[in-house]
């Protein structure tokens, strides 16, 4: 029979198996698991007093709704990478002029191209023309309505 006194040697940290989750940060179900060990391990001659365990649940509940909104961020990070694409969707079928560059990196001649589609490139949103050249949005300098072309 065990006295009071006595710790169970089976939860001794030297014997505990090591679970690494290959992160060094705390998460919600770590806290939760510290918070009910303390719960089960506390001196019943000194049980925890109602501040401390109310500080406690205010961290957990801090911790959960910075979880969710860290969520919340990364989803809305995903959708605006399409948001160009969508932006500029509109400007398919429509002719326009825009600045090429020459080789010294200088602003060239004019061309015109219709847009045949819209894509994310290194730089942001490209047009993609009829003759499958590919151009920035940004190099863009006027947008018109398609000329009907004869068959």
């Amino acid at each position: 029979m065990k006295t009071l006194t006595q710790i169970d040697s089976s939860l001794y940290l030297s014997n505990q198996k090591s679970q690494t989750s290959g992160s060094n940060t705390l998460g919600k179900d770590d806290f939760l698991k510290i918070l009910m060990t303390q719960l089960q391990n506390q001196s019943p001659a000194n049980p925890m007093e109602d501040k401390e365990f109310i500080s406690q649940m205010a961290t957990f509940s801090s911790l959960e709704q910075m979880m969710s909104i860290s969520s919340s961020v990364d989803q809305l990070v995903q959708h605006q990478s399409f948001t160009p694409v969508i932006e500029y969707s509109h400007l398919i079928g429509k002719e326009v002029q825009y600045q090429t560059l020459n080789e010294d990196g200088e602003v060239g001649s004019e061309k015109n191209g219709i847009v045949e589609g819209v894509a994310m490139g290194e730089e942001g949103a490209e047009f993609i023309l009829q003759n499958d050249e590919r151009i920035s949005v940004n190099s863009v300098t006027e947008i018109m309505k398609a000329e009907k072309q004869a068959d």
